[in-house]
């Protein structure tokens, strides 16, 4: 089997997890009868102030053809555009209509949490991902006076509203019927505040919710949800929410179980099952270069890709190699180890069984 993956190191630390994010892909996909055509692009900073472009529609024509794109991060403090990110990474997410960000948060030892008596964490958040408040819709009115009104609208469709929730309740029933999860459904809005738009969210929820069988549906405002995420996160399989919400909530549940170096994602359409998967933790610019950045984010996200992509196999052989080098600290400093970027990946391509260990 042969992955087509376009990569994208991008800015800062991107470049630094990414080269070793693809050292384990490689290696897991080659140890499972797998083979990536792996497709660099220069995409970032540096061409930016070389060239004045920012994803130059070429690029984008060849990234639509890819299976899967492997970011590293976009940000740049030598780029004061503030359209730049939004340029490159909105413009994949809403142009390809990646309307899944799909951000799993499992715990692998509990000396990683901050929370006291809590021995289990294993949840999934399905952000919408095209719409909210992210839409970019809205504008200002006498800007820079005492009058200056800033408006920004939360876009809320029937369609992007249905599939999300309807993609929840499939993955909470997968969840269920692999056994990793509880088959339950935590839908979060503000809809006491956000009439509105988040009436149309409970609306679509309980239509839903009775066309679904065998799995608990519970709803929470966006408010108790992050309360009980720090009481009791045991309590959640698969939450799904809004844009905004779900970006918040996503950090909260990735600090949770060790931090955002540790954290993976996935931007997908299910449909057209194209892909876009990057570690959460930004460019972190204040760290490049140093050799100190965490790859496990990256690494991790190459999994949930390889996963997507069809490589089961390769997708857990990953994530068990992961969770060996955490457990034995062999891992940067901000998962209580000693080890630079590369040889905190390279603790985890030793942990790679062999595909007659599976």
């Amino acid at each position: 089997m042969s992955f087509r993956i376009a990569v994208i190191p991008g800015d800062g630390i991107g470049k630094e997890v990414i080269a070793q994010g693809l050292r384990i892909i490689e290696a897991a996909t080659a140890r499972h009868g797998g083979e990536c055509d792996f497709t660099t692009y220069d995409i970032g900073a540096d061409r930016y102030l070389r060239t004045g472009e920012m994803l130059p529609e070429s690029i984008f024509s060849e990234l639509r053809q890819a299976g899967a794109i492997y970011l590293g991060a976009i940000g740049d403090p030598r780029v004061k555009d503030p359209r730049y990110a939004a340029a490159i990474l909105l413009r994949l997410r809403f142009e390809l209509d990646l309307w899944v960000n799909l951000r799993p948060a499992r715990l692998i030892t509990t000396e990683l949490t901050p929370l006291k008596d809590v021995n289990s964490i294993d949840l999934v958040v399905v952000r919408e991902n095209t719409e909210g408040a992210y839409a970019g819709i809205g504008g200002q009115f006498k800007r820079d006076t005492a009058d200056e009104v800033a408006i920004q609208e939360d876009i809320n469709t029937r369609k992007g509203v249905e599939r999300i929730i309807r993609y929840a309740f499939t993955l909470a029933e997968e969840r269920r019927r692999s056994g990793v999860g509880k088959g339950r459904v935590t839908m979060v809005d503000k809809s006491n505040a956000l009439y509105h738009a988040h009436d149309l969210w409970q609306r679509v929820f309980a239509e839903l919710r009775n066309q679904t069988k065998g799995i608990e549906a519970e709803h929470l405002f966006v408010d108790v949800a992050a309360m009980q995420l720090v009481k009791d996160p045991s309590r959640f399989d698969v939450l799904v929410t809004s844009n905004m919400f779900g970006d918040i909530l996503s950090d909260l549940t990735s600090q949770l179980v060790g931090g955002l170096g540790l954290a993976p994602s996935g931007n997908i359409n299910p449909d057209s099952r194209r892909g876009l998967f990057e570690p959460v933790h930004g460019s972190a610019p204040k760290h490049a270069g140093k050799g100190i950045a965490n790859p496990l984010g990256a690494i991790l996200s190459g999994a949930l890709m390889l996963r997507h992509l069809g490589a089961e196999p390769a997708a857990a052989a990953i994530e068990d190699a992961v969770d060996a080098a955490v457990r034995a600290r062999c891992t940067t400093r901000d998962l209580g180890g000693e080890l630079s970027t590369e040889a905190a990946a390279e603790a985890v391509l030793e942990r790679l069984a062999p595909k007659n260990e599976q």
